[in-house]
């Protein structure tokens, strides 16, 4: 039975990709479900060779780490693209209040069971995050009363386990009586329970007290702590200003090179200030699928710069490679293309290496700036000074999210395959452009690569030569 639940989820390898559902439920499946099964006591005549075959592959199977990341992928979703989690739990990525319109629709239906939404909920309680806990537990709850007095063996929780969850997530928020009533029905189904008799006695004496009164309104931890307005900027994409609009379209660039005379680049320019140009079929399909296939035997966990250190961040969450132009003539040639359209020079020390990231379920990179804010940040480790331009290439299409937004200047850019973005990092001057604050927005479905280039200073003295008035 197990085996054929698993089946069905693999039945299309694309959809078990792009859809954070179903990864998330075969994650799931393979991490905890599955060990239930093996340490069932159907399994007791059986279990010498059930384990032996467990650990031939135990290696291989997706880890907590893997399943807790799957389940924070989850949550992510929920709140930037405000999805209704009861919809999310029968496979609908249907937007809360005002957005009914599904978000995005699968090609492979998948629902949550309520052991599923257990485990979502559980790794916000365990974290001290109730507003998560409670709307996932609630979910949790209502599917076991459905299928109370059904036995499933791979599942790991159960209706007495969500409501006792569910209770103190709610006495946290500050909803004793909400709170009493789960705990009484769990007496219901456990009267002997000491601990939960216990707090009914407590939660009574705090209502009798008058303590209803100090309910807490709870938010998603990420949207109380700046910055947060890309949240708002994921699904959506703001026009400029009408008086920009004159400034703005599309032409072909040869930019004076004459690498670009029989193939011109094809410019959008999506924004002025800051400036931003999208180049669109920057490369081709076999380009993009070299570079990845390149990049995919090295990839790890992406590290951002902390002080003088580099380390990993749960605000990205993906994983990158670095590829030399020696790697292969796809790289040189995308490094050639690159100095042509940019005008800039990309020899050594002059620019970095290509990075090449993957962004998987619920894949993001909250709002950042390329270049560095301080003296003590490694770029300038690298002796070729700050990072004056940004190229970020798109080596595949989303189904849905994963949109480059720009938080202050407030609009975003959304995934155009084999595009590449262009933008200025750094003033004239030298100093920072704020404008350019940006978000990788998670991704709600499909697989997103891209691929990095960061231009350096030093070596564009007389290319990007310093204006006139010295605050430009």
């Amino acid at each position: 039975r197990f085996y054929e639940k698993v089946q069905g989820l693999h039945q299309d390898p694309e959809a078990s990709v792009d859809n954070p559902l179903l990864a998330f439920s075969l994650i799931k499946r393979l991490h905890s479900d599955w060990p239930n099964v093996i340490y069932s006591g159907e399994a007791t005549e059986n279990a010498q060779a059930l384990h032996a075959s467990l650990r031939e592959v135990e290696q291989e199977l997706p880890g907590a780490e893997d399943l807790d990341g799957a389940a924070w992928a989850l949550m992510r979703l929920q709140d930037v693209y405000a999805l209704n989690v009861k919809a999310l739990a029968k496979g609908v990525f249907q937007g809360s209040g005002t957005r009914h319109l599904p978000l995005y629709s699968p090609k492979q239906h998948v629902s949550l069971s309520a052991d599923d939404c257990f485990h979502v909920g559980k790794v916000a309680y365990d974290t001290g995050d109730y507003y998560h806990s409670i709307t996932w537990l609630e979910e949790a709850v209502s599917l076991f009363r459905l299928s109370y007095g059904s036995w499933n063996p791979e599942d790991r929780s159960s209706l007495e386990d969500a409501l006792d969850h569910l209770a103190f997530s709610y006495f946290m928020a500050g909803n004793v009586s909400h709170a009493l009533s789960l705990s009484r029905e769990f007496l219901h189904y456990d009267p002997s329970n000491q601990r939960v008799t216990r707090n009914v006695a407590k939660y009574e004496k705090l209502l009798e007290m008058g303590m209803w009164g100090q309910q807490r309104v709870l938010w998603p931890p990420q949207l109380l702590s700046p910055p947060a307005p890309y949240a708002l900027l994921g699904p959506l994409s703001s026009q400029p200003v009408p008086e920009r609009l004159l400034h703005l379209g599309c032409s072909y660039e040869t930019e004076s090179n004459p690498y670009l005379l029989l193939q011109p680049a094809k410019k959008e320019m999506v924004q002025i200030q800051p400036y931003i140009a999208l180049y669109h079929d920057f490369i081709s399909d076999a380009e993009a699928e070299t570079i990845k296939g390149l990049a995919g035997p090295w990839l790890q966990r992406s590290v951002v710069a902390s002080g003088e250190k580099q380390q990993k961040a749960e605000y990205r969450i993906s994983k990158s490679a670095w590829l030399k132009d020696t790697a292969d003539p796809v790289v040189r040639a995308v490094d050639r293309r690159i100095a042509a359209v940019t005008g800039l020079d990309l020899r050594p020390p002059y620019a970095e290496y290509l990075q090449v990231v993957n962004y998987g379920l619920g894949g993001h990179y909250e709002p950042h700036f390329d270049h560095a804010t301080s003296r003590k940040s490694p770029l300038y480790r690298m002796k070729s000074g700050n990072r004056i331009a940004t190229v970020m290439i798109y080596l595949s299409a989303v189904e849905a999210g994963g949109s480059t937004a720009f938080i202050y200047a407030n609009f975003s850019v959304p995934v155009v395959k084999n595009a590449a973005l262009f933008w200025w990092n750094l003033r004239r001057n030298g100093s920072g452009d704020g404008d350019t604050l940006h978000a990788g927005c998670p991704v709600l479905a499909g697989d997103k690569w891209v691929a990095n280039k960061w231009i350096h200073e030093h070596g564009q003295e007389f290319r990007r030569p310093c204006g006139a008035n010295p605050w430009d």
